[in-house]
């Protein structure tokens, strides 16, 4: 399973049983982490997950900013009230492929919103599950 953490809406992706193809999940739609943390660790026991990826906004120039604190500290959280593993990948560019990705499905508006969230994290899933195959 993968996070993509925001401060409003947070997306979420799962993958198939045999790690190979990530898939939409949906969206969590909750600013406060404790009730964001109890909701991530539900579909996480959902979805039987045994990893749970997130997306650490990583600097373009490769530095860690207070966005991946944030996010690593998300993680502790998890980590207390779930026993899948936490791992994090390098999310660099996952909302820019996340807007090409809609523009070209012709997804606009509301819509877009509502879906972004989500894309990316299939977007964080996918490029964790091909570099751990």
């Amino acid at each position: 399973m993968s996070v993509d953490y925001g401060d409003s809406r947070t997306g979420i992706a799962v993958s198939d049983k045999s790690n190979t193809l990530a898939s939409p999940y949906g969206v969590i739609k909750e600013s406060y982490k404790p009730k964001l943390v109890d909701k991530i660790v539900s579909a996480a026991i959902e979805n039987g997950a045994e990893k749970i990826v997130i997306g650490l906004p990583v600097n373009m120039d490769g530095s860690h900013g207070y966005r991946c604190a944030e996010c690593k500290e998300l993680g502790d959280m998890i980590r207390e009230k779930c026993s899948a593993e936490i791992v994090y990948q390098d999310e660099r560019l996952t909302t820019v492929m996340a807007h090409g990705i809609l523009s070209e499905n012709n997804v606009r508006g509301k819509k877009r919103k509502d879906h972004i969230d989500t894309v990316s994290a299939v977007i964080i899933l996918q490029s964790y599950l091909d570099k751990n195959k």
